[in-house]
């Protein structure tokens, strides 16, 4: 393998890797503020707490998730699974946006709803192929 393909790859997914660790950091920080109310938006009828909860314990989650992407370089595999995970469980979240016909971040039609529904895939993919793990799993 080319070195300088090497450290172009090993740079650009460290980049994805800290981009996606802000992203959740700033998602967190806007759970406990500026975006609350449309966060809330996104917690199924179904889930048996407090809306309002569930954002705070869902924002205190992403802020050390994302923290944890971008520090926690040496356990960035495990880091990358736990991520991946947690964008699997929030993803009802999104359905029930879809199925409630509730509007939050702009999302104020069916076609943009379900627009949203594959980028959850895409978090996915991104998390694990910029945290390594990904590749460690297929080796195995």
């Amino acid at each position: 393998m080319n070195l300088l393909f090497y450290l172009k790859t090993l740079y650009m997914l460290n980049t994805v890797r800290i981009l996606l660790g802000l992203i959740l950091f700033v998602a967190g920080i806007g759970h406990l503020t500026f975006s609350r109310h449309a966060f809330q938006a996104q917690v199924p009828p179904w889930v048996p707490m407090n809306p309002d909860l569930v954002v705070v314990l869902s924002g205190i989650v992403e802020i050390l998730l994302g923290a944890s992407l971008i520090f926690l370089v040496k356990q960035r595999m495990t880091v990358g699974w736990i991520v991946a995970t947690f964008f699997v469980l929030v993803f009802p979240g999104n359905i029930a946006q879809l199925t409630e016909h509730r509007n939050s971040f702009g999302l104020d039609t069916d076609l943009k709803r379900w627009l949203r529904l594959p980028f959850q895939f895409v978090l996915i993919f991104l998390t694990l192929w910029s945290t390594g793990a990904w590749q460690k799993w297929k080796r195995k």
